[in-house]
């Protein structure tokens, strides 16, 4: 027994021992190799370390997870010094430079234990460790000799210039250095060449602040990985030239092409890129997982490639589990831009119409309408034409018209214009002397036979609760479906002289669905006839993809961009993020749009509503979510799960309130649903997937007597127009101001007859 212990004993202490010598050994290897900074408080060293790998993931070059999980770990942990030497220890292998700030603020670099490799035609993020010593908070700059201008310059053809470089000093990090003693920098470079390749890197943080003795700078002989080109042959589902998406990743996870100083028509807020059959991406040697999908009614492809030393080629297929355009229903995203937000602004104001077109070839976007608006207004201005571009490729449709945001009458509310004739107000010739009440804009739209709507209709309308109709009143305090509340009211002189409704449409999908959905559902039971479009606002409120949120619009024969516009106006569409399907409602064999969606009934009777549905939900269970409505994505097929399962709740609504529902699986199969309502008083019916997919209503007029206003409803929209006019009125210019003061009036007025009159709550 005691020689057993013993024995168990030695064996216990050797490995302590052996435990001990490796972490020393550690120690030593990081001390001879980058040095230790000490005395690092955790907290703020922790946070910027945060937002550096945040910065990493948006350019395509995440850590590893195993740094993550240990960074992760560490956050957990006491916080002491020791913390800030472990994070240390997981970063500086990844650290190409070191740069060291003395107190004197002069600069001090060396090289970093990272392998120097580079990619040709590509770029690569390395990591900077920076000691700053003088607490300095000014921009860390990088310079190289070897440095060249890519666009075009002369310097290109110099032999040794060959390198391109920048820091990454953009959200989530700030473009100063913090002053703390400890942090890391991103920089980025960029490789003409393939090869071994010299360069001398050099930083700054200001005149003067260079070391003596040519300190401040080091050569690197790079490693260049030449590229190889990849020939991409892209067919749709039936076997024709086409254009996809492909998101490009190698074992590191990542993006190829880097989205770091992409042009258009790649976009670097994506890690996909959009390739037509025949066009060719360049990848260096090695492993790459590649994404193929081709819009939401398609399936993902996931293929693994290997490039070796060679050109090569590969073939992809379309494979779709639906094409709505085969039952007539055409495709749209009624808010798109080529300008502002996340686009370029430098080299070029926005992007051009053909690089659009290529997006919305790559999602299947059938109607792309591109709407000019504040930013690089009058850059962008020039591609308006009053019809569809010459850049569209049938059945594929790109037009420009105008978002009235960032001037005008913004504050009240952006409005989309469609099918303008002339796109700018007259008086000017740019942006700056537009009408500030919304109502005045849109009286110059209708008189050019636009169509016309709120865009983002949900912002300003904030309520609490997923209740929808919901009765609080919202702030009006955004740039929404805000003024709309007014205008709605109003009926404007049309194309031909006739009064129209000054509003045509809701823009639905793109904001919380209880906002856009609450405002809709009130003005629908108080008797208007406004319709639902989808849309994306691509790319301010959502930057993936065009046509996030999309209408489908019923079209009897060819596509058209004006027909699919006044189906629109009609109603004879759906709205949806593209994952679910509400094809061909019906009530009693009326179809939406027909007959000015109406159906006539002697009495009170039981109605049957019929429609095609199909919905595609991933068959594994992605895990419980906690979705609230002011979440993004605030449309999509996986809130409408129901539990662990693959089906999801379709409802027939009534006046705002489901009275039938039954559950489908979402498998992708096409199915028909019938529903029964029984309508008791003139309603307005309509079917939806919540918040996947919504129809426009279908009205059941009973003994041909009009919709009877909702008092409770009535009574929130006077409140709403009291609320917006002490939100709104600040905003009008003096020379507008009777026009708006009337324009409220009427509202009021509008609404407190049908409170006068209404025959139900």
């Amino acid at each position: 027994m005691k020689t057993r212990f013993s024995f168990r004993m030695t064996r216990f202490f050797a490995g302590i021992l052996i435990l001990q010598i490796f972490v020393c050994s550690i120690f030593q290897s990081h001390a001879a190799g980058v040095p230790l900074v000490k005395g690092v408080e955790w907290q703020p060293l922790a946070a910027q370390v945060e937002r550096v790998l945040e910065a990493l993931d948006y350019l395509g070059s995440p850590v590893s997870p195993e740094i993550k999980t240990a960074f992760e770990a560490l956050q957990q942990g006491k916080g002491d010094e020791g913390a800030a030497h472990e994070v240390q220890r997981l970063l500086d292998p990844l650290c190409l430079l070191l740069v060291e700030i003395n107190p004197e603020s002069r600069v001090k670099v060396a090289r970093g234990p990272a392998p120097a490799e580079l990619v040709e035609h590509g770029w690569r993020q390395f990591l900077v460790k920076v000691q700053n010593d003088a607490g300095v908070t000014a921009p860390l700059k990088a310079e190289s000799p070897n440095a060249i201008k890519l666009a075009g310059s002369p310097e290109q053809q110099i032999l040794n210039r060959w390198l391109d470089m920048m820091t990454f000093d953009q959200q989530p990090l700030p473009a100063t250095l913090s002053g703390l003693k400890l942090e890391y920098r991103i920089l980025q470079l960029y490789s003409r060449d393939a090869g071994k390749r010299d360069a001398r890197i050099a930083f700054n943080v200001g005149q003067g602040s260079q070391d003596l003795g040519f300190r401040n700078d080091t050569p690197i002989l790079f490693t260049c990985h030449p590229a190889q080109p990849l020939t991409l042959r892209v067919r749709d589902e039936n076997g024709e030239p086409t254009t996809g998406a492909f998101v490009i990743r190698d074992k590191s996870n990542r993006v190829y092409p880097s989205p770091n100083k992409r042009l258009a028509p790649d976009f670097s807020f994506h890690p996909q890129v959009y390739r037509g059959d025949g066009e060719i991406i360049k990848l260096p040697d090695g492993t790459y997982t590649v994404e193929f999908s081709r819009g939401p009614e398609s399936l993902i492809e996931k293929r693994t490639l290997t490039i070796k030393g060679e050109p090569q080629a590969a073939s992809f297929q379309v494979k779709r589990w639906i094409d709505p355009s085969k039952f007539g229903w055409w495709s749209g995203d009624h808010h798109i831009h080529a300008a502002g937000c996340a686009h370029y602004t430098k080299p070029t104001e926005g992007v051009s119409a053909s690089d659009m077109m290529r997006h919305c070839l790559g999602e299947d976007l059938k109607v792309g309408c591109n709407l000019t608006w504040g930013p690089c207004f009058d850059f962008q201005k020039q591609f308006f034409c009053g019809q569809i571009d010459k850049v569209s490729q049938y059945p594929y449709l790109l037009r420009y018209d105008i978002e009235v945001s960032g001037f005008g009458s913004h504050n009240s509310g952006h409005l989309c214009l469609l099918r303008l004739k002339e796109q700018i107000y007259p008086g000017g010739q740019s942006k700056d002397h537009w009408p500030t009440l919304c109502l005045n804009t849109l009286r110059w739209a209708k008189q050019q036979g636009a169509v016309a709507g709120p865009a983002h209709s949900g912002w300003g309308l904030t309520i609490d609760g997923n209740e929808i109709p919901n009765y609080h009143v919202p702030p009006f305090d955004g740039i929404g479906a805000n003024e709309y509340i007014v205008d709605v009211t109003h009926q404007v002189p049309g194309a031909d002289g006739k009064p129209v409704p000054a509003v045509d449409f809701m823009s639905l999908v793109d904001t919380p669905y209880t906002w856009e959905m609450n405002m809709w559902y009130q003005t629908l039971n108080v008797g208007y006839r406004t319709r639902a479009s989808g849309e994306t606002d691509f790319p301010c409120i959502f930057g993936e993809r065009v046509g996030l949120g999309r209408s489908y619009v019923k079209l009897a024969g060819k596509l058209d961009f004006d027909q699919w516009c006044e189906g629109i106006r009609k109603g004879a569409n759906y709205v949806g993020d593209g994952h679910s399907h509400l094809i061909d409602f019906k009530i009693n064999e009326v179809a939406l749009g027909d007959n000015a969606s109406e159906v006539n009934i002697s009495e009170p009777q039981t109605v049957h509503a019929t429609v095609k549905i199909a919905a595609l939900l991933d068959e594994t269970y992605p895990g419980p979510k906690r979705w609230r409505p002011n979440q993004q994505p605030y449309w999509h097929l996986e809130r409408a799960r129901i539990g662990e399962t693959r089906e999801v709740p379709v409802e027939l609504i009534v006046n705002g309130y489901p009275v039938a529902k039954t559950n489908i699986l979402a498998d992708g199969t096409m199915r028909d649903v019938r529903l029964d309502a029984k309508i008791e008083r003139s309603s307005w019916v309509a079917v939806r997937i919540l918040a996947s997919s919504h129809t426009n209503p279908i009205w059941v007029m009973v003994g041909g007597k009009p919709l009877s206003p909702s008092r409770r409803s009535a009574e929130w929209c006077l409140k709403g127009v009291e609320k917006c006019w002490s939100q709104k009125k600040r905003m009008i210019k003096e020379n507008e101001m009777k026009d708006a003061e009337e324009a409220y009036q009427h509202a009021r007025e509008v609404y407190q007859a049908m409170i006068a009159k209404a025959e139900f709550e």
